[in-house]
């Protein structure tokens, strides 16, 4: 069932994309223009306000949307909208999931070495923070997409080198992915709490290497992290037709 409801909040974010795009190639939104409220766009479409800023995110990775903290969220015009662009969606065929993956390898493992080399204060009690919600959304077997692109974005800042963390802004919080395994029986449930204990342990190799300053064991940690998730991302889809992807 909780797989079932992800997937659903998934294909409603991408309606409210569709919708709100629409608008703004044909009218009446135009560039320069502030898009409703969080607040109107939920009871407009009827979903949460975690599907709507799902879908705020997919538009402002594609740069069609602009946020203004504070103020509101304002339609940019095509000559401010950002040329690098990667679909991050989660219905995207395995090889394209697989191919995200590999570009946030290849990002993130040194960024978590600059975070452990550069971070201060500040930044660590932000990443601390993001685990935290992590943690709180697993007790409560919520989903975690969103704590969990904090948690990165929040690494990918605490490396004081820009382009890493406007690189992850970018590709939005869709380009963590869930993972949904089973066990030999068949049983998602047990799966998915040894998994989610796999995380954890991950997630906490991360944030101590990064705490104590450790930059080699933070790359290796990212690293490894990373490239498990690509395998649990593979291992979600099960065995692969001869010629499929």
């Amino acid at each position: 069932m909780q797989t079932i409801e992800r997937r659903r909040a998934r294909s409603l974010s991408a309606d409210v994309v569709d919708e709100l795009s629409k608008r703004m190639r044909i009218g009446p939104l135009r560039p320069g223009d502030k898009l409703p409220t969080e607040a109107a766009i939920m009871q407009e479409f009827g979903v949460s306000r975690t599907v709507v800023r799902e879908a705020l995110s997919k538009l402002q990775a594609a740069g069609m949307v602009r946020p203004q903290r504070g103020v509101g969220t304002f339609v940019v015009g095509a000559s401010r909208a950002k040329p690098f662009h990667v679909d991050s969606s989660p219905d995207d065929s395995l090889a394209q999931a697989i191919a995200l993956i590999e570009l946030r390898i290849g990002l993130e493992t040194e960024a978590a070495a600059l975070a452990a080399q550069r971070r201060d204060t500040s930044d660590l009690a932000a990443i601390k923070s993001a685990l935290d919600a992590i943690e709180a959304a697993m007790d409560q077997d919520m989903d975690t997409a969103l704590p969990d692109y904090q948690f990165h974005l929040e690494i990918a800042r605490a490396s004081h080198s820009p382009h890493f963390a406007a690189v992850l802004e970018a590709l939005g919080p869709t380009c963590v992915p869930t993972a949904f395994l089973k066990t030999a029986d068949g049983n998602e449930e047990g799966a998915s709490e040894a998994l989610g204990d796999q995380v954890r342990h991950e997630h906490l190799g991360i944030y101590d290497a990064i705490a104590q300053q450790d930059v080699e064991a933070a790359r290796a940690a990212m690293r490894g992290h990373l490239v498990n998730g690509r395998e649990r991302r593979r291992a979600s889809k099960g065995p692969q037709e001869p010629g499929r992807s």
